[in-house]
This record gives C-alpha cells, structure tokens and sequence, in this order.
C-alpha cells in the first residue's frame, strides 16, 4: 500500500505549489489559482482564482497550458498560462491568464476567455477569498459599480444572503494605518459568506446570483475580468508577522463546564446489509446513537426499516434516531401516519425523529423562488401526532446554509440539527482542513438564534451525501479530490481521522447535544473494502467512548498544526486525542507523564484490524508525521492516583 493511500485513500498526488515572492509580497501559485496571499507575512487575501462552474456547480479543473514564469528580479514576478474547459455538449472554453507581482503589493491577475461553441455555466469568472479569523466583524470599505462607496463591515455572525452586492472594490485594514485594497473589473460582483458552507473565506464573486442561471457564453465572444490588489499607508511601520516554527505547545487547563457530545453514526438504507454483515465492528465502536435514513420518494420501504430494526436490536445501548423525509405532497397527517404504521410493522425501536420536507432539500439561493411547501409549523404538529411518544427535531438535511436562510419554528421542536460538508466548493487538501477554521463560527451563529434550544450536528463527512445546489453529487470514479463528490478518498486515510480529530476540537464552546459526526459503511464509512478498518475508526471509537465526559480546555499554540481535545474520565484520567493537521512533520510539547498511542504511516496496516497501536511511555516531546494522530492516557506519579 503506498504512503498516498495510507494519508489520503488516493494515489492521486496533492496540487503542486509554487511559492513566488517580490520583495514583502508573497502567493503560493496552485492549479492555476494564486493561494495564502501574503505581505510580510500577514495573510492579505486567501485566494483569488477563475472558476468555472458546470450547470450542477460542479468545477472544472482544466489542466494548466504553456506556463510560463518570470522570477529573475527580486522585486518582482509574472507568470502566463492557458487553459481550456470541454463541456458534455462538446462546446469548448478557452482562457489565456496573466499574473505580475511587485514589490509594492500590486498584485494583478487577468484573464481573456473565447468559447468555441455556446458554452453552458452557472458560473465563469474571478472569486476572491478574504480570510475570516481576523476580519470577522473588523471594517470593510466597499466601492460600488456605479461609483459610490459604502462603509461598512465584515459580518461577524454569519449572514444569510450577500453582505455586499455591486462590488467594484473592497478595501480592507491590514494593521493600524496599512490597507489593502482589491478591485475586481470585467462584471458585478457581489459577496457571500462562505462560512455558511463551512468554507473560511468571504467569497467575492463574478455574476450576481439573481440573474438567471445555468447561462451560455455566446460563440467567439471574448470575455475579459481583471483582479488587482494594492498596499497603501505606512508600509515600513508595519512589522513582519511571526512565523510558527517549531514546537507546538499544547497545555491543558480545568474543566470548560460542558462534557463532550453524544457521538453518533449515520447509516443509510443501502448501508444497512453492510452494517449487519459488520455488525460487530459497530458495537465495538459502541456509538451513542445511530441515524437512520428514511426517504419514501426514494422508494424506501419497510424492507429498509426492518433492516434497521435488526441493527438497532444487535445495539440497546444506542438511541436510535431517524430521519424522515416527509413527501409533502398532500395531506401531511397521513404521510406521517404512514410513516408510523411503516416503523411499527417493521418492529423498529424509535427514540427521536427528525422530520423536514423534501422541498426543503433543494437550496434557494439569493434571486429564487421559495419551492412551494407547507408551513413548518404545520409539518411538526402533525409529525407530533403521529409520532406522539418520540423527541422530535427539525431544521434542515443539508447545511447550515439553508438552516440559516430558512429559519425554522423552534417552539414545537425537541432540538435543531444540520449538516456540514467541507467540499462544497472546494477540494483540495488545504481548503478542506481550513473549514475547521469555520466551525465555531458556524455554532456560534446557530446560538445567536436557536439560544439554549438542544442542537445536534451532523452527519458531517468529507464527501456529500447529498446535493442541494444540483441534480446529483458529482461522480468520482478515478477516486480523486473532487468536490460535491459524494466518495472522497480522504474518509478513508489519516487526513480524515486527523480532520475529524480538529472538528472535535472546534466544537469546544458549542454545548452540543450529539454529534453524527461519521457514516458506518459505505463510501463515506469506517470499513474498508477487505474487511478492515480506516484510520476514522478509532477516533469515532474515542468520541463515542468519551461522550458525555467533562471536557478539559486544551490550547495548542498554532492550532493549525496540531490540535485536540482533552476530556476527564471517571477513574480521574485525562484522556486527549491529538492530531497533526498538516502534511509536514510537527513536534509537540506537552508537560507531565503521560502513555501514547500514535497512528500514522507506519502503524497504518497494524491498525486496519480494529486495535490502535500498542501504547508507549511519552517522552515531554512527540513526533507526529503527517496527519498523524495520536490518543494520549495520563500517567499517575508513583505513590499518586492516575
């Protein structure tokens, strides 16, 4: 098994990047987007890269043409490239890029596209990422396309629809007296907030979203949008930032005064067989509870409740909840009667619903129109009597996005819930592990309107079970990084354990309920297809173990390259899960006496048969290999209790 397969599932090598730099000004060039925009050393911009997007919102990712790169000066640099994206009708887009930096912060990026052919997009232009952790609600200064100008700011919650529309610049402060300013030309833009999605960015793109889409790009006419960026103020005042090198502090402090969620996992109906035929594998995880997925337009029937029935059987200990898609249709009374006569002939043990409508599963962005479908309000209270004796809960099968959008009546409701999916937009490695950045804020905005309302989260895997902004998940079958991919390789190596360990440690502060926070089987699932285990195994196996347990606070001194969570257990043990988010080597330091159990590459086969490695007496520094992750047990002094 190769190194690839064991950190990512696939053997499809990560993007290449280039790092250019003139003078303090530094970008990372990455499959034909410029990335981790920098002027000494602060993050100025996160991205700005062309995207073209298919009628599902699927992106293209055309191969990079001709480039050419100029670096021979230390002030300054350009690159050219071309690239051509072939839609399924045969049409054809061409586009030739140009990029200059300078030593001044001017930034500039230009593209010129032709289609041969009336090529199809539900988008075609430039998107700009402004990061989020240090910009949540600091001022924005918006110029506009007819040449006003706004004073405003970024949101700090997250805002439902564009914060900012009519774009032609935004102008933003770096540090006290330097400013960033970055203009976009060629067309509208307008803003989203793309932590609605989990992305950590504000989004600033091409084409208003209320103008009709899918659109085509007529035949041999040229197409040119233009972003520059440019520095002003005091430049020389402005001190480098500090590079986090080295070791990485992780120190623990008292109880937060939360515990740890309820952990649980997602098994749908074409999972269920599977589950059964592993069912041993699931009660070793032992999981606080298990969703069910119930859809009657999709032709689920009592077979499939049986099914679950007997896996709900093998698990008494486990809450069983189920997601019931309701049809909506006609009259609501007697779709959920139906689905309750359906639940008991198939004898199964129901303990809380979720009920949503299916209208409600397909995204309303900014511009449509609402689908028709009965009030909310009017869903619960009949989902309540048919269903008199179970906690009920609502909000949406998708993602906080249209939670937030939609905000649903929480008095006849149990608990609110969503999901989250990492993959929306983007799918590489490092957009992927930077929507941790985006979770608190995620919860944090929930909180803002559901208060002290019980809220579980979840499912919430790297691939897309599901998608509200197209037809169907995106296919992916050379088993690549591929976003809205419902199979993303990653669930199955070190990077999604790792992931799912950061999630964890995100959520701290949240006062979650439950968390799903992985699928059993199928291709978002712990099992692998020759009978063993993937890496997620045993850190869902952790979160089900520590469920309910007091949370300890845990800081790392740059969470963006280790972090975890720590909980106290019964017997008076700390127990802390750790995880190395990188694709680098990273050494922790962490003061006391302490056993640890590492997965990474080299124990990778050891592990696939369900037992993490053996533990080992830690040194006061650790050594995690990329995506590593690593399950720490305090050790008591001698003469001391553990």
């Amino acid at each position: 098994m190769s190194d690839r397969i064991k950190l990512f599932g696939t053997d499809e090598p990560p993007a290449a990047s280039r790092l250019m730099t003139a003078g303090p000004l530094s970008v990372e060039f990455v499959s034909g987007a410029l990335r981790a925009i920098r002027f000494k050393g602060h993050e100025v911009l996160r991205a700005i890269s062309y995207v073209v997007r298919d009628r599902d919102w699927g992106t293209y990712d055309p191969p990079i043409e001709n480039l050419t790169i100029e670096e021979e000066e230390a002030d300054r640099f350009a690159l050219r490239f071309e690239a051509a994206c072939e839609a399924p009708d045969g049409a054809r887009l061409r586009y030739r890029a140009r990029i200059a930096g300078e030593a001044s912060g001017r930034l500039s990026f230009e593209v010129d596209a032709l289609s041969e052919g009336a090529f199809e997009t539900n988008r075609c232009g430039f998107c700009v990422l402004h990061p989020i952790e240090h910009l949540a609600g600091t001022a924005a200064e918006i110029e506009h396309v007819d040449g006003s100008t706004e004073r405003s700011r970024f949101p700090d919650l997250i805002e439902p629809w564009q914060p900012f529309k009519d774009i032609r610049a935004i102008t933003h402060e770096i540090a006290p007296g330097l400013r960033a300013t970055c203009r976009m030309e060629g067309d509208a833009f307008e803003m989203e907030d793309q932590r609605a999605w989990s992305d950590a960015s504000y989004k600033t793109y091409v084409r208003p979203l209320a103008l009709p889409w899918p659109y085509r790009l007529e035949s041999g006419v040229s197409n040119r949008q233009a972003v520059t960026m440019t520095i002003t103020g005091d430049v020389a005042a402005l001190s480098p930032a500090a590079l986090q090198t080295g070791l990485v502090e992780i120190a623990l402090g008292d109880a937060t005064g939360e515990t740890m969620p309820r952990f649980g996992l997602a098994i749908a109906p074409e999972e269920a067989e599977t589950a059964l035929a592993e069912i041993a594998r699931l009660k070793a995880i032992a999981p606080r509870y298990l969703l069910f997925h119930f859809d009657p337009l999709a032709g689920h029937g009592v077979g499939d409740l049986k099914r679950f029935a007997r896996i709900a059987a093998e698990c008494p200990e486990a809450e069983i909840a189920l997601e019931f898609v309701l049809p909506a249709r006609g009259d609501l009374d007697a779709e959920c009667e139906a689905g309750a006569q359906a639940i008991r002939e198939a004898g199964l043990r129901l303990e809380t619903l979720v009920v949503g409508p299916d209208a409600d599963r397909g995204s309303t962005p900014p511009g449509s129109a609402w689908p028709d479908c009965p009030p909310l309000a009017d869903i619960y209270a009949a989902a309540r009597r048919a269903f008199p004796d179970v906690r009920l809960g609502g909000g949406m099968f998708s993602y906080f996005t249209e939670l937030n959008r939609k905000r649903v009546p929480l008095e006849p409701l149990d608990f609110l819930t969503h999901a989250t999916c990492p993959i929306v937009h983007a799918a590489d490695d490092r957009s992927v592990m930077q929507t941790l950045e985006a979770i608190p804020f995620i919860v944090r905005s929930t909180r803002a309107f559901v208060s002290d309302k019980p809220y579980r989260l979840g499912p919430t895997t790297i691939g897309m079970r599901q998608n509200p902004y197209g037809s169907r998940t995106m296919p992916n079958p050379d088993n690549k990084r591929v976003p809205m991919a419902a199979d993303d390789p990653r669930g199955r190596g070190l990077f999604g354990a790792a992931w799912a360990i950061g999630y964890a440690a995100r959520l701290e502060g949240g006062a979650l309920e439950s968390w799903c926070g992985a699928s059993f089987a199928g291709p978002r699932g712990l099992l692998t297809e020759h009978g063993g285990v993937v890496p997620l195994f045993h850190v869902a196996q952790g979160l089900a173990h520590a469920a309910g347990t007091p949370r300890l606070a845990l800081a790392s001194s740059d969470r963006t390259r280790i972090d975890g969570f720590a909980t106290r257990g019964e017997d008076g043990r700390t127990s802390l899960w750790l995880a190395n988010l990188t694709g680098e080597i990273q050494t922790l330091r962490l003061a006391g006496r302490w056993s640890a159990s590492v997965l990474d590459e080299a124990s990778f086969l050891d592990a696939a048969p369900g037992e993490m490695p053996a533990a080992l007496p830690l040194a006061e520094t650790i050594r995690l290999e990329p995506y590593a992750v690593a399950r720490l047990m305090s050790v008591a002094a001698k003469g001391q209790d553990a």
